[in-house]
C-alpha cells in the first residue's frame, strides 16, 4: 500500500489518469567510442503496484480533472503574464509596450434574461420586470424562445473562429495605415502580437478576450517605433473590428453572415500591480484569462463537457432547455451534406464552436510546451540529483501501450487521502493524509 500511494501522489491529483503497458530501459553510452555500457534505469510496469504506468490526462477541463486543469491554468498564467512584463525567455522592456486588453462579443438572437447595470454599477430590472438574482439559472435564456434564433447562434459558435482570423488581419492592416505605411513597410517596423482566450456568455454564444500588443519588428525583443501608442491601438482594434466579417452558408434559402457584436471594450493594460482598483493590470488581466482557458460550453450548459454519441443522450443531461435547443439545433444541422465541413454533430457538446480556447500568435510569449518541457526537465534533474551523477549521454529504449482510463476502485479511495497542499502560482504539490 505505500508503494501504489507513492505512485498515485506522483499524479499530483488526477483522478483520470491514463493507463499504459510496456517498458523502458535507459543505457549509458561511452561519448567517445559510442559503445552502449551498462542499465542505468529499468521499468516495467507489471512491476508497478498498480500493475500499469499511470500518466496525468492532461485535461484542461475543470468538470473533467480539477488537478490537471489546475496545472494548465497556471501555465496559461505564465503564459500571458510572460507577455505583459516578460520572463521566460521574453525580455522584460516588453512591459514598456502599447498593449490593451479587448473583450469581442456575439451579435443578439432575440432578447433573453438580463442583469442590466445601471449608474454607479446598479442593477436594474430585466425586460420580462424580474430582478433576477446573479446566479438564477434563467439568465442568458431566451424571453421567448419560440422567436430566438438557434440556427444562427449555433452558425456564429462555428465561424467565430474564422472571423478571428479575419479580424487579425484587419487589424495589421488598420494599425499600419494609421501610420502612414504600407502592409509590407509595416513589417518593417513593427508586429501586432496578441494572445487570445474564448469564454461563453450565459446564452451560450462565445466571445473572446485578447491582449494586444505592438511590438518591434521582431517582436518582444524589439521596441516598437515612437508612433506606436496603446490609443492608436485601440482605435485601430475598434476599426478592424467593425469591419471583420465572414460569410456563412444559406440555408433553405436563408443567407447566413457573421460580425461581432456592438459591444467591445477596448481597455489599456497599466504596469502597477495595486493601484486601488482603478486601472486594468498586468496580473489581472492574465488571472481573468487563465481562468477562462480551463472552461467549456459546461459553464453555460451545466453538465456537457464530452462529445454526444446519440442525440437521445440528451435526455440524460442535466442542462436548461435552451441549451439542449442549441445542441439540438447543431445535431440537426450537422446532418445537412452541405454543413460537413462544420463538424457540427463532433462539436455539438460545444454548441457548434471547434476552434482553439486559448491561441496566441508567434512572437507574444513562450508557449505551453516550452513550459511543460521545463517542468520535465526540472523533474529528471531533480531524478538525476537523487541517483548521483549521471553519464553525458544515454539511449532510452521504451515501448508503451495504451491499457485504459482511470482508477480502479481501490485505487480512487487511497486516492481520496491525497490532499492538495497549499502552493504558489507554481504546479500543485500534494502531501499524503493519514487515514483511519
Amino acid at each position: 500500500m505505500p508503494a501504489l500511494l507513492r505512485q498515485l501522489a506522483g499524479l499530483g491529483g488526477c483522478t483520470h489518469p491514463i493507463r499504459l503497458d510496456g517498458h523502458r530501459t535507459e543505457y549509458a553510452v561511452n561519448t567517445r567510442t559510442g559503445e552502449i555500457g551498462n542499465v542505468l534505469h529499468h521499468l516495467d510496469s507489471s512491476n508497478l503496484p498498480a500493475g500499469h504506468l499511470l500518466v496525468r490526462c492532461n485535461n484542461r477541463r475543470t468538470t473533467r480533472c480539477a488537478a490537471c486543469a489546475e496545472v494548465y491554468r497556471r501555465d496559461t498564467f505564465h503564459l500571458i503574464t510572460s507577455g505583459l512584463r516578460g520572463g521566460k525567455g521574453v525580455p522584460e522592456r516588453v512591459a514598456a509596450h502599447p498593449r490593451v486588453f479587448a473583450t469581442f462579443t456575439a451579435p443578439g438572437f432575440g432578447p433573453v434574461h438580463n442583469r442590466p447595470t445601471g449608474p454607479a454599477g446598479s442593477v436594474r430590472r430585466c425586460r420580462c420586470g424580474a430582478l433576477h438574482d446573479q446566479d438564477d439559472r434563467a439568465l442568458g435564456t431566451p424571453l421567448d424562445p419560440d422567436t430566438y434564433d438557434y440556427e444562427a447562434a449555433v452558425l456564429w459558435n462555428a465561424h467565430a473562429g474564422p472571423l478571428w482570423r479575419r479580424f487579425s488581419i484587419y487589424l495589421r492592416r488598420e494599425v499600419a495605415k494609421r501610420a502612414g505605411l504600407t502592409q509590407r513597410a509595416f513589417r518593417e517596423y513593427a508586429r501586432v502580437s496578441f494572445a487570445k482566450v474564448a469564454e461563453y456568455q450565459k446564452r451560450g454564444a462565445v466571445h473572446f478576450h485578447a491582449v494586444i500588443r505592438i511590438d518591434g519588428p521582431e517582436g518582444g525583443d524589439t521596441p516598437p517605433p515612437a508612433w506606436a501608442t496603446a490609443e492608436l491601438l485601440t482605435d485601430a482594434i475598434r476599426a478592424a473590428a467593425a469591419a471583420a466579417r465572414v460569410d456563412g452558408p444559406v440555408v433553405d434559402g436563408r443567407a447566413h453572415a457573421f460580425a461581432f457584436g456592438r459591444q467591445l471594450d477596448v481597455r489599456t493594460i497599466r504596469s502597477a500591480d495595486f493601484d486601488g482598483g482603478q486601472e486594468l493590470t498586468e496580473r489581472a488581466v492574465a488571472a481573468y484569462i487563465a481562468k477562462y482557458a480551463t472552461k467549456g460550453a459546461e459553464t453555460a450548459t451545466g453538465a456537457l463537457d464530452r462529445p454526444l454519441r446519440f442525440l437521445a443522450e440528451l435526455a440524460q443531461l442535466d442542462i436548461s432547455d435552451h441549451a439542449r435547443r442549441l445542441i439540438r439545433t447543431a445535431w440537426t444541422l450537422g446532418a445537412r451534406k452541405d454543413l460537413e465541413h462544420l463538424r457540427l454533430r463532433a462539436w455539438a457538446h460545444m454548441l457548434g464552436f471547434r476552434g482553439h480556447f486559448s491561441t496566441k500568435s508567434r512572437r507574444y510569449s513562450t508557449t505551453l510546451g516550452a513550459l511543460r518541457d521545463a517542468r520535465a526537465d526540472w523533474r529528471r534533474a531533480q531524478a538525476l540529483s537523487a541517483d548521483g551523477a549521471a553519464p553525458d549521454t544515454t539511449l532510452v529504449l521504451a515501448h508503451w501501450v495504451y491499457a485504459g482510463t482511470g482508477l480502479t476502485d481501490a485505487e480512487a479511495w487511497l486516492a481520496e487521502s491525497l490532499e492538495p497542499a497549499s502552493g504558489t502560482e507554481g504546479e500543485p504539490t500534494w502531501t499524503t493524509v493519514a487515514t483511519s
